[in-house]
């Protein structure tokens, strides 16, 4: 069928599932939104899955998610998209949540270079616990706020070309860009999933790297999209 939904995302619960340090607590085609605590990613989630922007929003408590829908090459592709905090607290438990995922936004302020610099150790951490191939765009969000900008763009671009990851600046709060993010990211896994599934033969599944395989196929279970938190 020529617009077939396949799911990219586990079955949706209401609780996220239970942490379990030995293996990945997520579906191995899940997105992570990582970088310092206030940089905006908790924004560009719900800028992203329900257009919306909160002045007044609080630091990410452990893991929080959510899911949304795109089109790739006319197939319906249901994302779900993990936010985790920033603060060193929580970093035992969000770090686990590198290991299932196959796509992450490295985000940073871009009127604060501390959080740039902090952009190296974030970058080691992700690539310490995730799979070797995961699909990596390093985001300069907040660009609303290029009169108090820290952080030049092409000094971004070159550190995102050094690394082999993509890059973008957003502003969840204006919402440049914020849809073409995600829209390049999830196409780019998409793309990579598809390939290899006809690589292999299997129109059904497909891996990246060596992590668990990723379902290509239409979902068991329709049911509407929900969101939750944990911790």
């Amino acid at each position: 069928m020529a617009n077939d939904e396949y799911d990219v995302s586990l079955s949706i619960r209401n609780r996220p599932p239970p942490l379990d340090p030995f293996r990945s607590p997520l579906s191995p085609s899940s997105l992570v939104l990582i970088g310092d605590s206030g940089v905006g990613k908790s924004n560009l989630l719900s800028r992203f899955t329900r257009n919306e922007f909160n002045l007044d929003s609080k630091s990410t408590i452990g893991v929080e998610f959510a899911t949304r829908s795109i089109q790739v090459d006319s197939k319906t592709i249901k994302a779900q998209i993990w936010d985790t905090a920033g603060q060193e607290r929580y970093r035992a438990i969000t770090s686990a949540y590198y290991r299932g995922a196959v796509g992450a936004l490295l985000v940073y302020d871009i009127s604060k270079h501390q959080t740039y610099e902090n952009v190296t150790r974030w970058l080691k951490e992700l690539r310490d616990h995730a799979d070797a191939n995961i699909v990596i765009m390093l985001v300069g969000n907040k660009s609303d706020l290029r009169h108090l900008r820290a952080v030049p763009t092409e000094e971004a671009k070159s550190f995102a070309s050094e690394n082999h990851l993509s890059f973008i600046e957003t502003s969840a709060l204006d919402a440049s860009n914020v849809e073409l993010a995600f829209q390049n990211i999830l196409t780019e896994i998409y793309r990579i999933v598809s390939s290899k599934a006809l690589d292999s033969g299997d129109g059904a599944q497909a891996s990246i790297g060596t992590g668990p395989s990723i379902a290509l196929s239409k979902p068991a279970d329709d049911s509407a999209e929900k969101g939750g938190k944990c911790c």
